[in-house]
């Protein structure tokens, strides 16, 4: 088992197409709830190539306008079966045209429309995303990402 001294800073992409959906994944591995693509940022990526790397991974698909939606600290989450602590860093993006290729961590794919999405079986943190995604439409407000590269 793995015993992780500092919590594990992820990306995660809430992906559009054209029509304005959403990708979901689903499988075992998140116990079956949908969820979105991502996970952890290498050493010496941004998290905006960590973000297209994961998902390029986990789906084929390559994106881009990449937009920052918000974090989430994930202390102890149920769906992992081990002690852990995640600082997800959430984005938006959109889908270039291409087709969907799963890695072997997921079984299934669905594009929905965000506000349907929350009425599937969602992985909490997931769910929480789509929230936080719906509310922050109706602000004008902007996320920026910052980098100082020295």
């Amino acid at each position: 088992m793995i015993n992780h001294r500092y919590p594990e800073p992820t990306v995660g992409a809430l992906i559009f197409n054209h029509a304005g959906h959403i990708l979901l994944i689903r499988g075992e591995k998140f116990m079956n709830r949908y969820v979105i693509p991502g996970g952890h940022i290498e050493i010496g990526e941004t998290m905006e190539e960590a973000l297209q790397r994961e998902v390029r991974e986990e789906t084929g698909l390559e994106v881009g306008d990449i937009k920052l939606i918000g974090l989430q600290e994930a202390l102890f989450p149920e769906h992992h079966r081990q002690s852990r602590h995640f600082i997800y860093i959430d984005f938006s993006c959109r889908a270039k045209p291409g087709p969907i290729v799963l890695n072997e961590e997921s079984d299934e794919y669905i594009w929905v429309l965000p506000e349907k999405a929350l009425t599937l079986p969602l992985e909490t943190y997931t769910e929480g995303l789509i929230r936080e995604y719906l509310e922050g439409e109706k602000s004008t407000f902007q996320r920026k990402i910052l980098y100082k590269i020295e």
